[in-house]
């Protein structure tokens, strides 16, 4: 069966391994330490929404410049949890695929 991708992370795996490369990361990219890092990040992305009620958090896009500091901390939690599933052998399209099977069972359409 040949499904359109969910996640196509081709380029971007490409691109963070090239990144890797021309620093000599790799050694320091160990699943324990981009789950840290990711972890950090993660944080960084909840401090913008920490003290927020949610009309405020939904107006965050009107302002440039908190919005350019969701988007960049949103572009880190992505790229350490797509290095991560790099590093761990995960592929994220297949991933993602059987876990929404697995949500649609859990929480079915009443």
């Amino acid at each position: 069966m040949n499904q359109d991708k969910l996640i196509d992370v081709g380029g971007l795996t490409a691109a963070l391994q090239r990144f890797a490369d021309e620093r000599d990361w790799n050694r320091h990219h160990s699943p324990r330490n981009l789950l840290l890092a990711l972890v950090g990040e993660v944080g960084e992305l909840a401090e913008i929404f920490q003290w927020l009620d949610d009309d405020a958090a939904a107006r965050l896009r009107d302002d440039s410049a908190k919005f350019t500091h969701l988007k960049e901390e949103i572009a880190d939690v992505l790229l350490y949890l797509t290095r991560l599933a790099m590093v761990t052998g995960v592929d994220l399209d297949e991933a993602v695929r059987d876990k929404m099977v697995k949500n649609a069972i859990k929480y079915p359409v009443a």
